[in-house]
C-alpha cells in the first residue's frame, strides 16, 4: 500500500503547528496594548526634551562668542586699524569652539576679515578684503594650528561685499544680535546658521558686524545616536516647514532649478514616515505648535506614535518632532514574553522530537528516490528500471520529469531547425563581447560572409558606425537594452550598402543574467527603393499639379481677357475713323485714342505670348510599366481611403508598356482616385468601393476608375474650367486631367457606372515595342 506524502505532511505538520500556535496565543493574550502605547509616548516626550536641551546647549556658546567678539572688537583691536589683531582674536575663538565653522567681521567701509576651517593646504583659512581709496584687494592666508602661515595668495576674482549680505543688514537695522534662518553654506555645502552682532560706535553709530557661522550637522549626528525603539527617528523642523536636522543628513539637502542647495521641506521630505506624520502641521508655510502634542497614526498598515514639541525660542523657532512604531516598545511585556519563549521552547522541543521521528519515516522513501535519480543522471541506471517503493506523488513527479526532459529535447531540436532554416537572417550575439556566436545560412547570404568569418566579428563590423542604437551590442557600452527594432544600413562583404530591418532581443536566465542576444536581420533594400520611388513620384506630382493648375488658370484667364482686349482695340480704331471726318476734333482726343489702341494691341500680344509659352511644355513621353505606377499611386491615396473607410480594388489584365509622360499620368490617376474617394465618403450606409479597371484595347490601354458613390450631378458641366461642386474646389481638376490625357495622345470621358456611381475612363498609347 502506497502512502501519500502530501497527506502525511499535511496531517503531521498542521497538527504540530496548531498545538504550538495555540500555546503561544493562549500565553500572549494578557499583553497590554495600553501600557505599550503609554510607554512609547513617554519615551518620545523624553527624546524631544533631550533634543531641545542638546540643541540649546550646542548653540549657546555661539551667542556668547559673537557678543564677546563684538565687545572686544569695539576696543583698540578695531580702532587700531590692524585687521591682523582681529584675525588672531577670531582665530582663538574658532579654536575654542569646535562647532564653529568660521568667524568674521565686516565693516561699514566694506573691509572684511573671515577666519574659517579649511580642508587644505592648512587647517584654517583667513580671508582679508581691504578697501583703500576706492581700491579693493582680497588676500587668502592658510594657517596651521600654531597660527603659522602655510600659504598666502591674492584673489583678484573675488567680489564679495559683506554689507549686502542679509545677516549684516538685519544686525545693523535691529542694533542687536540676530540669528539667521538655517541655510546650506556655499563653501562646505553643509547645513548651518549664522549669528551676527553689531559693533557699535558711540550710542547709535555702527562700525560693522561681527558674526559666527555654525554648522548644525552635529545636531543631526546627535539625533542619529538617539535610541528611539528599534526604528524610531527624531528630526527638527524650522517654522517655515524646512527639515534642518535628521539622522540621515543626506536627506536634508535638495537642489533648486538654478543649481543652488536648500533644505528639503517636510511636505516633500524623502522620509515617507516623517512626511506622513508631520506634513499636515504646516499651515500657510509655518509650523504652529504651542505645546507638546502626542499623536498616533497609520503608515503602510503599521501603527506609529509621534510627538511634536513647542518651538525652542523666538530667535530659534525650531520644532522637535519624533516618531516610532508601537511594536518597538516592548519593555513592559518582557516578563510575559520570556514566559512565552519558555513555553514555545518546551512546545518546540516536544514537537521537534515528534517531527524528527515523523521526518525520518517520511524521508526514507524520498531518499531512495533521490539516490535513484542521481544514478540515472550519471548513466549508471536505466530510467526504465522499476521504481522503489515510494509515494504516489514521487512516482507522478518522476513520470512528469521524464516527459519534460523529452519535451525539452524536442523543443531544442525544433528551435535549432527553426534557427537554421528560417527565411530571416538570425544570429546569436555574446552580450559581453558583442561577437557572433551562431548564425544561420540566410544571415550569411544577406551579409555575404561565411559562418566562420562572422564568428570572429561583431555586429558593428557590418554596419555603419553612426547607427548608434546598435553600439549597445559591441561589449563597450554594456548590454542593458532588452529589445531593439531599427531600420539601418549595413555593408556586405563586397562593399555594397544594403538596407536592413534589425530586431535584437536580450535573453536572460531565471536569475536575470544576460545569456545572449537573439538578432534577426531582413534585407529591405528593394522595399526602401520602392519607397524612394514613391516619395519621388509624390514630389513630382506636387510640382506637376502646381504647374498644371497655374497653367490652366493662366490659359483660362488669357482666353477670357483676350476678348475684351480685342473689343477695346476695335472700338478705339472705330473712334479714330469717326474723328477723321471731323476737322475741328481735339488733337489730344486723337492722341488718347491712339494710345488706347496701341496698349490694347500690346496687351493682346502679351497674352498670346503667355498662351504660347504655356502650351510649349508638353512633357517628355517614355515607356513605363503602368501596373507599377498604379501600385505606387495607390499608396499615395491609401491614407485618405482608410480615413473614410473606402477600399480600392484593381482588375488588371495583361498590359503592355505604356508610352506617355509617367508623372503626368500619375497626376491623372491621383486626381481621379481622390475624386472617387470623396464621392464614396458621402454614402454612410453602403460599402465604399473604388475600382480601377485596365486592359489593352488595340494600340492603346483603356483605364477606368469606378466608384459606387452618388454619381455626377446632371446639371454639372464636366471638364469645364472654374466649375466645381466642392466647397473648396477651384474647378480645374478634371480640366487639367483631360488636357494631360490629350497631350499624351489619349482621351478622357465620363460615363455612368452600373453601380449607380461614376466612371471616368481614359486611354493611353501603348509602347511601340508592344
Amino acid at each position: 500500500m502506497r502512502n501519500s506524502l502530501g497527506l502525511l505532511l499535511a496531517i503531521g505538520l498542521a497538527g504540530l503547528q496548531f498545538v504550538a500556535v495555540l500555546a503561544v496565543v493562549f500565553s500572549s493574550y494578557v499583553t497590554s496594548e495600553r501600557a505599550l502605547l503609554d510607554h512609547a509616548r513617554s519615551l518620545l516626550s523624553d527624546v524631544g526634551t533631550n533634543t531641545i536641551a542638546h540643541s540649546t546647549g550646542f548653540l549657546r556658546p555661539a551667542r556668547a562668542a559673537a557678543e564677546l567678539s563684538a565687545r572686544l572688537a569695539q576696543t583698540d583691536v578695531i580702532a587700531s586699524d590692524r585687521p591682523e589683531l582681529l584675525e588672531k582674536l577670531l582665530f582663538q575663538q574658532l579654536q575654542l569652539a569646535p562647532q564653529f565653522a568660521g568667524l568674521f567681521y565686516g565693516s561699514e567701509g566694506g573691509d572684511f576679515v573671515y577666519v574659517m576651517r579649511s580642508d587644505g593646504p592648512g587647517p584654517f583659512r583667513s580671508k582679508f578684503i581691504r578697501v583703500q581709496d576706492g581700491v579693493r584687494s582680497t588676500e587668502l592666508i592658510w594657517r596651521n594650528d600654531a597660527f603659522e602661515v602655510v600659504e598666502r595668495r591674492m584673489d583678484p576674482e573675488d567680489t564679495y561685499d559683506p554689507r549686502v549680505r542679509p545677516w549684516y543688514q538685519r544686525a545693523r537695522d535691529q542694533r542687536t544680535t540676530i540669528w539667521t534662518d538655517p541655510y546650506i553654506f556655499f563653501t562646505s555645502q553643509q547645513p548651518g546658521i549664522t549669528l551676527a552682532s553689531p559693533v557699535m560706535s558711540g550710542v547709535d553709530g555702527i562700525r560693522g558686524i561681527v558674526g559666527v557661522d555654525i554648522e548644525i550637522s552635529d545636531i543631526s549626528d546627535f539625533l542619529a545616536q538617539l535610541e528611539i525603539g528599534s526604528h524610531g527617528k527624531a528630526l527638527i523642523i524650522h517654522d517655515n516647514g524646512d527639515v534642518i536636522a535628521h539622522p540621515n543628513k543626506d536627506l536634508l539637502k535638495t537642489t533648486d532649478e538654478d543649481g543652488t542647495l536648500r533644505f528639503a521641506n517636510i511636505r516633500t521630505f524623502d522620509d515617507p514616515i516623517a512626511q506622513a506624520a508631520f506634513s499636515q502641521l504646516t499651515q500657510d508655510g509655518k509650523v504652529p505648535v504651542a505645546r507638546e502634542t502626542l499623536s498616533q497614526f497609520e503608515y503602510n498598515g503599521e501603527t506609529y506614535v509621534s510627538v511634536v514639541m513647542p518651538v525652542m525660542s523666538e530667535k530659534l523657532p525650531w520644532t522637535i518632532a519624533a516618531y516610532a512604531p508601537e511594536n518597538d516598545f516592548t519593555s513592559e511585556i518582557k516578563l510575559n514574553r520570556r514566559m512565552n519563549i519558555w513555553i514555545a521552547a518546551l512546545v518546540a522541543a516536544t514537537t521537534g522530537l515528534a517531527g524528527l521521528a515523523l521526518a525520518q519515516f517520511i524521508y526514507k522513501p524520498v531518499r531512495a528516490f533521490a539516490v535513484r535519480s542521481a544514478l540515472i543522471s550519471q548513466g549508471e541506471l536505466d530510467p526504465e528500471e522499476p521504481l522503489p517503493k515510494t509515494y504516489q506523488e514521487l512516482e507522478n513527479a518522476n513520470a512528469m520529469l521524464m516527459e519534460q526532459i523529452a519535451a525539452r529535447r524536442e523543443t531544442e531540436l525544433e528551435y535549432g531547425q527553426t534557427f537554421a532554416l528560417s527565411s530571416r537572417g538570425m544570429a546569436q550575439v555574446a552580450p559581453e563581447s558583442g561577437q557572433f556566436i551562431r548564425v544561420n545560412d540566410r544571415f550569411c547570404e544577406i551579409t555575404g560572409y561565411s559562418p566562420s568569418e562572422l564568428l570572429g566579428m561583431t555586429f558593428t563590423d557590418i554596419c555603419y558606425r553612426e547607427e548608434a542604437p546598435f553600439l549597445l551590442l559591441d561589449g563597450q557600452h554594456g548590454a542593458e537594452t532588452s529589445e531593439i527594432n531599427h531600420e539601418m544600413r549595413c555593408r556586405r562583404k563586397d562593399g555594397e550598402t544594403i538596407w536592413t530591418a534589425v530586431n535584437a532581443i536580450m535573453i536572460h536566465n531565471q536569475e536575470g543574467k544576460a545569456l545572449h542576444v537573439v538578432l534577426t536581420l531582413d534585407d529591405i533594400t528593394l522595399t526602401k527603393r520602392k519607397e524612394e520611388k514613391i516619395s519621388q513620384l509624390n514630389k513630382d506630382l506636387s510640382n506637376l499639379s502646381r504647374d498644371n493648375t497655374m497653367g490652366q488658370m493662366a490659359a483660362g484667364l488669357a482666353h477670357e481677357l483676350n476678348q475684351p482686349l480685342t473689343a477695346i482695340a476695335q472700338n478705339a480704331d472705330t473712334a479714330l475713323l469717326m474723328i477723321k471726318g471731323v476737322p475741328e476734333a481735339d488733337p489730344e482726343l486723337r492722341q488718347v485714342l491712339d494710345e488706347i489702341e496701341e496698349q490694347s494691341l500690346r496687351a493682346g500680344e502679351i497674352i498670346r505670348a503667355l498662351r504660347a509659352f504655356i502650351r510649349k511644355d508638353e512633357g517628355t513621353r517614355t515607356d513605363f510599366d503602368f501596373v507599377e505606377l498604379l501600385d505606387q499611386t495607390k499608396r499615395l491615396v491609401i491614407a485618405e481611403a482608410h480615413e473614410v473607410g473606402a477600399e480600392i480594388a484593381t482588375e488588371l489584365g495583361h498590359l503592355p508598356q505604356a508610352n506617355a509622360n509617367r508623372v503626368q499620368v500619375a497626376q491623372v490617376l491621383v486626381n481621379l482616385l481622390r475624386n472617387a474617394i470623396e464621392a464614396v465618403a458621402e454614402n454612410p450606409g453602403k460599402d465604399r468601393l473604388v475600382t480601377v479597371h485596365a486592359r489593352q484595347r488595340g494600340p492603346q490601354i483603356l483605364v477606368c476608375v469606378t466608384d459606387n458613390g452618388p454619381g455626377v450631378d446632371p446639371d454639372l458641366t464636366l471638364f469645364t474650367q472654374f466649375e466645381t461642386t466642392k466647397p473648396g474646389g477651384m474647378g480645374l481638376g478634371l480640366s487639367i486631367c483631360r488636357a494631360i490625357v490629350q497631350e499624351n495622345g489619349g482621351q478622357l470621358w465620363h460615363e455612368p457606372a452600373e453601380t449607380g456611381g461614376a466612371r471616368f475612363c481614359f486611354t493611353l498609347d501603348a509602347s511601340a515595342d508592344a
